[in-house]
Order: structure tokens, then sequence, then C-alpha cells
């Protein structure tokens, strides 16, 4: 699954590296994004325009917005059948944008504590989660705006910490994704395990587990180690 990421790449840069439209003033950087917080995304591949929605889809059709915290991630595999998800991925897709995300290990042992681990493109450039986004308004009106991020099964990389990852889009790989003409197959060909070769982890502190964290201090690494060395044992 995916439950935190980062953004926090100066907005300039952002924009320059992924050929973005307009971004909002003040996009501020982001290095402990959590579930229910406001999340970059993109939805149209023409303006390419950023916008802000709340992570944890909350369907049209949802009587209760609560749901929204139990939809943070769609798996890739389900989406054809889930109805929360079949529609969206017709006709509401979306890139949420991020330049590294988190997952933890989880050590044998009654009394041991999870390893917070921080993955990244090895590249150091942001990238996008591919996602679905859907408007749900309430009694009086008013709208929010949702998103989910969708996940695969992991690569050797992440797949030493848990068995899923998020869809990583970058490059040529961004804008087919909101191709309003792709045909379903192709689209679905696009939610694949990230090579695992051009990404890199190291472990961070135990900050990022309260979402109020959001400092550098959340991507700090735990030692001075090249980040490929501090992975587990046996991994690439």
């Amino acid at each position: 699954m995916c439950g935190r990421f980062t953004l926090i790449l100066d907005p300039a840069d952002l924009r320059e590296e992924l050929n973005l439209g307009e971004i909002p003033e003040g996009l501020p950087p982001r290095y402990n994004v959590a579930p229910s917080q406001p999340v970059a995304v993109v939805r149209d591949a023409g303006a390419r325009a950023v916008e802000f929605f709340q992570w944890g889809l909350i369907p049209s059709w949802a009587k209760d917005p609560s749901i929204g915290s139990r939809m943070i991630n769609a798996r890739s595999e389900t989406l054809l059948e889930k109805p929360s998800y079949k529609t969206a991925f017709s006709r509401r897709r979306c890139l949420v944008l991020a330049d590294g995300f988190y997952e933890w290990h989880h050590p044998a042992g009654k009394n041991a504590r999870p390893q917070p681990y921080y993955f990244r493109l090895a590249d150091g450039k942001p990238f996008a989660f591919a996602g679905l986004w859907d408007f749900w308004q309430s009694g009086d009106g008013s709208e929010v705006p949702s998103c989910t991020i969708i996940t695969c099964p992991a690569n050797e990389r992440v797949g030493a910490y848990h068995d899923r990852m998020p869809v990583i889009l970058d490059g040529g790989h961004l804008w087919p994704w909101l191709d309003p003409q792709a045909k379903p197959a192709d689209l679905l060909a696009q939610l694949a395990p990230y090579p695992a070769e051009r990404m890199s982890a190291y472990p961070v502190s135990n900050l990022i587990n309260n979402p109020s964290n959001d400092s550098r201090d959340c991507v700090v690494p735990l030692s001075n180690l090249d980040p490929d060395q501090t992975l587990l044992p046996g991994m690439p």
C-alpha cells in the first residue's frame, strides 16, 4: 500500500521536471503527506494544471464522506470490478504528484518496532502516482474533490518491506494515463511495478508515524551509509 509520501521539490523545478502547467502559489514542501490531507493532482493532459484534492476517494454516490479514510489506495487488479473505481478508471484518472514515499519493515519478534524506509527514484527526480478522482457533494451543496492512489505488486526493491507498492509514472508514461481516448487494455498495461534498479531506499526515523511531523527531519537517513547499503540483507 501507500500510506505516506513526500513532495519536496521547489514548485518551479517541479513544473520544469514534469512539464506542468499552472501551479497554485504557496505550494509548500511536504515531508509527510498523510491520508485525508490535500494532495497535488493533475487531471487534464492538455492544461496540466495542478489542483488540490483530499487523499481518500469519496465516491459521488457515497452517503457518508468518512468512506474516504478506507479508500486511500485502489488495487490495480480489481479496478474494473469494484463499483467505487470502475467508472473513475474509465473517466476520472489523475496524476498524484510526488518525489518519494515511505514503507515500513516489520521485523520478527513480539516487541520489535516497525522500521520506516524512504523510497525514491535513484536520480532524485519527481514523478506521479497513478490515481483516480471524484467529486462528492454534501447536503449544503459544497463539493469535496478527492482521490485515491493505485497500487500494484511490489518490485524487488520494495518487496522486502511490503508486497505492494504505488504505481509510479514518469517521463513518457505520465500523460498517456490521462488520455481520454486511451483503451482500457493500454491503461491497465501502465499499472506495472516500477523498475527496481531505478529506485533507492534508506531507513528514516519514526517521526513519520505522527502526521503532525512534517519537516526535513522526516527524510534524513538514520545513518551516513550509502542508501543502497542500508537496505535489508539480500536486497538488489
